[in-house]
């Protein structure tokens, strides 16, 4: 082995064992070393983390395990304590700009774990500086970003990984092999549903504007949002059911949902989307949500076609059908799952795409046609493919040209819940990120939802403060975000 090189090895052995699927589905990046400069496995890498109170502090857990952790950022001391206590060693920060300023240049990788809505600028310029980045999901709260994220990436050559963590799971895997073999035939409905939001959504906005704890660095956490006072119903943890912060059910778990879907079927870029929920707030996330994609035929895989496909999401309490033929002592998962109907049987996949199976109770053996990650290590996988050399670097498993593009459309039905009061479907350009057919001069409602009140027992109803703007206009600023406070938003490469 030591005679032949890493990528002629790729080159030979891939075609064999995944029967000339698409990376990074392959092999495992600890098949050979590292060259040409680049880190060995055997070595340290350096890391940052920025935003570590929360789903962070399970990532830094992972990476302390074999890299040094050697600097923490999170704007909210008090939550974030127990991170810092725990790395005593690393410097301390509630701003990721001044870590950036004196910490970067030094630093091989970024993790980041903040508000949503600053991933994107984050790992953005840890990018532009060279640096590989692990970034939580959802990648980014807009489509333009996520595609922003994904050419960063392949221009300046950089390990990534999504924090979806279910894509390195031996059920995503086994999923996904079903799927190559042709066990269930070809798919062209996909149902799939969460039973998030488990934080509160569906909120009139806080009116009165509390105290800066001492602790908080309230400019840090905006960010690139707008400007508004502190409330501690903003975060931490609940900055998720807030449209300036967050993307709400849809985009807190889909990426785990959804990710067997859009890999193992190719999915790429809808045509057309709908969305709808209940009562849609001006700055809180529905309390649930229905999104309808339609996806084109795409190119066949050697053991399956892939014809046109409609895939639905459902939250909030909202689910699809129970299959009528589920076999005794299974289940759905009451976190989310998602189910494909195929033409020679039906599959059922668990959130984060654990414990899949065939409602006819076959457990089919085929040949992995997966690349395998040693031990389901998400964070261990991406540090893996750090060390590698870019030239023959094999990707990690929710790598942003395989996640970029899998949030994008996400955050797509974001927008499609956002535009529904246009009662249409919205046909969708790809290639060149818009909604082709918003009718010109069309209004949306962007500021307050009704107000109802009960005066000596008769209801009433009002529009308060009621703001429309441009549809198209609107739609725009869905797709591209505006950011503010000095912030600014990279071209696209």
């Amino acid at each position: 082995m030591s005679n032949v090189s890493r990528r002629e090895f790729l080159k030979k052995g891939s075609a064999t064992l995944a029967g000339l699927m698409v990376a990074p589905y392959i092999v495992p990046n600890t098949v050979l070393g590292a060259k040409n400069g680049h880190k060995a496995p055997s070595d340290k890498l350096n890391i940052l983390g920025v935003g570590i109170g929360g789903r962070g502090a399970s990532d830094i857990a992972e990476m302390a395990k074999t890299d040094n952790i050697v600097g923490l950022c999170d704007c909210d001391w008090k939550y974030a304590k127990h991170v810092f206590d725990k790395y005593p060693n690393a410097k301390k920060y509630n701003d990721y700009r001044k870590m950036y300023d004196e910490m970067l240049k030094s630093a091989d990788a970024v993790m980041v774990a903040t508000a949503d809505h600053t991933h994107a600028i984050i790992a953005a310029e840890a990018m532009m500086a060279g640096k590989h980045v692990y970034v939580e999901k959802p990648m980014t709260l807009y489509a333009y970003e996520s595609r922003l994220l994904t050419r960063l990436a392949d221009k300046y050559k950089v390990a990534t990984q999504q924090g979806n963590q279910g894509a390195s799971s031996a059920g995503s895997r086994k999923a996904i092999n079903w799927l190559w073999n042709g066990e269930i035939g070809e798919v062209t409905k996909i149902e799939a549903f969460t039973n998030r939001p488990i934080w509160p959504q569906g909120m009139a906005t806080p009116k009165e504007a509390m105290p800066i704890p001492d602790t908080m660095n309230w400019e840090a956490f905006i960010g690139p949002a707008p400007m508004r006072p502190y409330n501690e119903a903003y975060t931490p943890w609940n900055f998720r059911g807030w449209w300036p912060f967050g993307s709400g059910a849809l985009g807190d778990m889909a990426n785990h949902i959804l990710a067997v879907a859009f890999t193992g079927l190719k999915l790429g870029s809808p045509t057309a989307i709908l969305g709808s929920s209940t009562m849609l707030m001006p700055d809180s996330c529905p309390s649930a949500q229905k999104v309808t994609y339609r996806f084109p035929a795409r190119d066949n895989l050697p053991k399956l076609a892939l014809p046109a496909c409609e895939l639905t999401w459902y939250d909030g309490g909202l689910r699809p059908n129970i299959p009528f033929d589920m076999p005794e002592g299974k289940h759905f998962d009451g976190n989310g799952v998602c189910i494909f109907y195929g033409t020679k049987d039906i599959m059922v996949v668990g959130t984060y795409g654990y414990n899949p199976f065939l409602v006819s109770g076959r457990e089919p053996k085929v040949p992995e046609l997966c690349r395998i990650v040693k031990d389901d290590n998400h964070q261990q996988d991406f540090l893996c493919a750090c060390k590698e050399s870019a030239d023959s670097r094999v990707p990690a498993s929710s790598d942003f040209s395989v996640s970029g593009p899998l949030n994008e459309n996400i955050v797509m039905g974001v927008a499609a819940v956002r535009l529904q009061a246009l009662d249409q479907w919205l046909k969708w350009d790809g290639e060149k990120m818009r909604f082709t057919n918003i009718p010109a001069g069309a209004k949306v409602r962007v500021s307050n939802a009704i107000e109802f009140e009960i005066h000596d027992g008769h209801p009433s109803f009002r529009d308060a403060d009621k703001v429309e703007i441009d549809a198209n206009e609107y739609a725009a600023r869905l797709i591209k975000p505006e950011y503010q406070n000095g912030y600014k938003l990279p071209e696209l490469p």
